[in-house]
C-alpha cells in the first residue's frame, strides 16, 4: 500500500511517494557519611513509591554503590514469535517541513508483509501531515501490517509532550496488541539528558522529560507481564547513561544514538522486513540490523562521518553505574589537586550537538573519552570494561570513531540553574554531580564542600528537598573582568622571526584548560571576527604557546571568507562550522576536513531556544542565497554583520584559500578552569597585494 502524500519532500531519497525536571537521582541514598558514622557499611533503602530505586552504601572510604530495582518481568503477553512496535511519533518541522514522518510511515508499509508483526502508531505534534490519511488537528493511532495501514482511534488533540497522553497511548497499546515481544519507539528530536525528547509543534515545543517517561512506564508497566523487549529512541543525542538507567527498569535494550541524527532516521522497511523474516529474534539481533541500516541510510545521504547509534544490554547497565559511580569517587577526591588536568581531559573528550559559540551547547560528552583523559587521576578500567559489557553493538562514522556509545551530561557551557537542577534529578552518581557542581561553580582554592548535597544522615537527597538557591550562581551574570588566574612568564610578543606567542607561568599552566587563537579582519572602521583556529604549536610540559598560522581560511567559491568555529578537530577528521543566512534563514554551514579533502556537508540549525538539535543538515542546492554572518564588537555590545548574499550553484564547493589583501589581527584565548577566559591584545598583521605577510609592532606585556 502507498501513503498518499501532500506536496512536499520526505528527505528520504525516494522511498516515499509522497519541561519539567527529570530522573530518578532523587530516589538514591549516598555514600557520604558524618564523620561519626563513617564506619557504617549499609544504609536503609529508599521508600519511595518509583519504579526505579537506587540505593547506594554508606561507605565513605570507597563510595561503593548498590542498585535496587524491582524484578525483571517475564511472562508474555501474546503469541509466541509475535511483535508489536509502538511509536510515539511527533511529527514536528520534521514532518512539516520534509514530510520525514511520513516517509517513515511509508517504509514501514513498504517492508515485507506479516501477520505477526504490527506497527502501533501515535500520531500528532505538527502542523501539517504530509500526506492524505493523517489531521494535524487531532491526536490519530494506526496499525501498520501486511503492507496495510488502518485509523483505529481519533482523540482531541493533546500535546505530545504530555505525559499523560504518553501513558494513554502505551496502556491502551499494549492492553489491545500484546505481543511476545513488545518495543516502544520515540519518533522526533531529541536533546540529550537535560530537556528530553518528543517537542511539540503545536504546544510550545513541549517535551516528555526523563523524569516524565520514567514516571508515566512506572504505571504502564505496573499492568504488564513483561518486560519491554526495546525502546528505542529514532531522535538526536539521547544516547545517555541518564535515559538507560531511565528505561533500564522497564526494557531488556536501549537503542539510541549519541549524536545528532539525519532527518531521515531509522530504515523502517529494513527493520519490518527483518521481523517479519526472523520474528524470533530477540532485542540484540534486532538492535543490529537497525544500527546497520541506520547507518547505510546515511551514508546514502553522505552523512555517516557523524553517525552513532548504540544497542545497550539493560540487564548489564547497573554493572557500569556501580562502576562509574566508583570512579567518580576517585576522580572527586583527586580533584583538589588535579582539578585543572581533570577539566581539561574532560574537555579534550569526544562531544556531540555542535557545542560551540555559532551552534549552542548541548554539553553531551562521551563517557569513555572522559575516562580515557583523566586516567592519570583516577583509574578507569573497570568503567572501560562494564561500557563495554553492557554495549550489545554500536557502530560510528569517522567523525566519532572512538566514541564509546553513551554519553552524559557535563557542563562545557552552563546555560543557567535550571539545567543544573535537571541534572541532579538524573544523575546516577553522586560523587560525579559533586565534581559537576564543582566545575560549574567556578573551583577555587577555597574547600569545595558537597554536604548540602546529602543529609545528616549521608542520604543523597533530592532535589526537592535540595536548597531552592543551591544552584542559583548559574545565573548570576558573568564579570567582564578577563581570567584572574591566567599570567604569562613571557609575552605576549611577536619575534624577530615573526613568531606570536607567550609562557605561562607554573601557577597559570595549573589553571588554564585550552589556547585557541581568534583571527579577526579589518572591514570599515572595525574588525570582524573571522572564527578561531587550533593551528597553534602547544607545549603543556613548559608552557610555551606560539602560533602556527598559515594564512588560509575558508571561503565561498567567489572569495567571500567564512566565519568558522571549530566542532572536532581530529588528526584526520575535523569539522568547523559557520554561520550564515541561508535563503533569509539563519543557520550554519558544516564544513567538513578529511582524507577526500574540504567540502560542504549541508546546512546545520544547531541548538534551538528550547534546548533541541535540528535532526536535518540540509543539502545546499543550486540558487540556495548564502549570506556570511560575522560577529562585531561596537559600542561594548556584540553584533552582527551580514556579507553580501551569493548564489549557490550546480558543482559549487566551499574552499580553502589564502587571506585575500587586507588588514588582520591574531589573539590568543586562555580557558581557565573556571571557564574564564584571558584574551591576548591582537598582534596586527597586513596582508599585500602579493601575498606577503607585513607584521606591526606588538608590545610585550609583563
Amino acid at each position: 500500500m502507498v501513503l498518499m502524500t501532500a506536496a512536499g519532500c520526505s528527505g528520504k531519497s525516494d522511498k516515499v511517494n509522497t519541561n519539567q525536571q527529570a530522573s530518578v537521582a532523587n530516589k538514591a541514598t549516598s555514600t557520604v557519611a558524618s564523620e561519626e558514622k563513617k564506619e557504617a557499611q549499609d544504609s536503609t533503602s529508599s521508600t519511595d513509591d518509583s519504579v526505579n530505586v537506587l540505593t547506594l552504601s554508606a561507605n565513605q572510604q570507597n563510595g561503593q554503590m548498590t542498585i535496587s530495582r524491582p524484578a525483571a518481568k517475564n511472562t508474555k503477553m501474546g503469541e509466541k514469535d509475535t511483535w508489536t512496535i509502538f511509536v510515539y511519533m511527533c511529527g514536528t518541522d520534521l514532518e512539516t517541513n520534509i514530510a520525514a514522518a511520513t516517509g517513515d510511515i511509508q517504509q514501514m508499509l513498504e517492508a515485507k508483509g506479516s501477520d505477526k508483526v504490527k506497527f502501533v502508531i501515535q500520531a500528532g505534534g505538527t502542523k501539517t501531515w504530509n500526506n492524505e490519511m493523517f489531521h494535524a488537528d487531532k491526536t490519530e493511532r494506526y496499525v501498520v501490517t501486511n503492507q496495510d495501514i488502518t485509523n483505529v482511534g481519533t482523540e482531541k488533540l493533546v500535546s505530545m509532550g504530555n505525559a499523560d497522553n504518553l501513558k494513554n497511548f502505551l496502556q491502551w497499546g499494549v492492553a489491545s496488541y500484546p505481543a511476545d515481544k513488545m518495543g516502544v519507539i520515540f519518533w522526533d528530536h531529541g536533546s540529550g539528558s537535560i530537556n528530553g525528547v518528543c517537542f511539540d509543534e503545536l504546544f510550545d515545543k513541549d517535551s516528555l522529560s526523563l523524569r516524565e517517561i520514567d514516571q508515566e512506564f512506572s504505571e504502564v508497566y505496573a499492568g504488564m507481564t513483561d518486560s519491554f523487549e526495546f525502546i528505542g529512541l529514532d531522535a538526536c543525542l539521547m544516547g545517555t547513561i541518564e535515559t538507560a538507567n531511565v528505561l533500564a527498569t522497564y526494557s531488556r535494550y536501549m537503542y539510541a544514538s549519541q549524536e545528532c541524527e539525519p532527518g531521515s532516521g531509522w530504515d523502517y522497511t529494513t527493520f519490518g522486513t527483518y521481523l517479519a523474516e526472523h520474528p524470533e529474534a530477540d532485542g540484540a539481533a534486532l538492535g543490529k540490523v537497525i544500527t546497520d541500516s541506520f547507518y547505510d541510510e546515511c551514508k546514502a545521504i553522505n552523512q555517516e562521518n557523524n553517525c552513532t547509534l548504540t544497542v545497550v544490554d539493560l540487564k548489564k547497565l547497573d554493572d557500569l553505574i556501580i562502576a562509574f559511580n566508583e570512579y567518580a569517587y576517585r576522580l572527586y577526591n583527586a580533584a583538589p589537586n588535579a582539578f585543572s588536568g581533570i577539566v581539561r581531559g574532560i574537555n579534550n573528550a569526544d562531544n556531540f550537538g555542535g557545542n560551540n559559540k555559532s551552534e549552542g551547547y548541548t554539553n553531551m560528552v562521551d563517557i569513555g573519552g572522559i575516562v580515557e583523559n583523566c586516567t592519570a587521576y583516577a583509574d578507569g578500567k573497570d568503567v572501560l570494561k562494564a561500557m563495554k559489557n553492557c554495549i550489545s553493538y554500536n557502530k560510528n562514522g569517522s567523525g566519532h570513531k572512538n566514541s564509546s556509545g553513551l554519553s552524559l551530561y557535563y557542563p562545557l557551557y552552563v546555560e543557567g540553574s535550571e539545567e543544573l537542577k535537571i541534572f541532579a534529578d538524573v544523575c546516577t552518581s553522586p560523587y560525579y554531580l559533586s565534581l559537576v557542581d564543582m566545575v560549574a561553580r567556578g573551583y577555587s582554592e577555597e574547600a569545595y564542600s558537597n554536604e548540602q548535597l546529602f543529609d545528616e544522615n549521608g542520604k543523597w537527597i533530592s532535589t526537592e528537598t535540595l536548597d531552592n538557591n543551591y544552584f542559583s550562581y548559574a545565573d548570576e551574570e558573568p564579570e567582564d573582568e578577563e581570567s584572574s588566574v591566567i599570567n604569562f612568564a613571557k609575552g605576549p610578543v611577536l619575534d624577530e622571526n615573526g613568531n606570536y606567542g607567550f609562557v605561562l607561568d607554573k601557577e597559570s599552566l595549573e589553571y588554564a584548560v585550552s589556547v585557541e587563537a581568534y583571527i579577526f579582519m579589518a572591514v570599515d572602521d572595525t574588525y570582524l571576527e573571522l572564527g578561531e583556529t587550533y593551528d597553534i604549536n602547544a607545549d603543556w610540559n613548559s608552557g610555551t604557546f606560539y602560533d602556527n598560522f598559515d594564512g588560509y581560511w575558508f571561503a565561498l567559491p567567489d572569495g567571500t571568507l567564512l566565519a568558522s568555529y571549530i566542532v572536532d578537530n581530529d588528526e584526520d577528521y575535523a569539522v568547523y562550522t559557520a554561520p550564515v543566512n541561508l535563503n533569509g534563514n539563519r543557520t550554519n554551514l558544516r564544513i567538513i576536513v578529511d582524507e577526500e579533502g574540504t567540502y560542504i556537508e549541508g546546512a546545520w540549525d544547531g541548538i534551538d531556544e528550547n534546548g533541541f538539535a535540528a535532526r536535518e543538515i540540509k543539502t545546499l542546492k543550486a540558487g540556495d542565497k548564502i549570506e556570511a554572518l560575522y560577529y562585531y564588537e561596537s559600542e561594548d555590545e556584540s553584533d552582527i554583520y551580514t556579507a553580501k548574499a551569493y548564489t549557490w550553484k550546480k558543482g559549487d564547493d566551499v574552499t580553502y584559500t589564502y587571506l585575500p589583501s587586507a588588514n588582520y589581527g591574531y589573539s590568543f584565548y586562555v580557558k581557565d578552569v573556571y571557564g574564564n577566559y584571558r584574551s591576548t591584545d591582537s598582534v596586527i598583521f597586513t596582508i599585500d597585494d602579493e601575498g606577503t605577510i607585513l607584521f606591526d609592532n606588538t608590545d610585550e606585556e609583563d
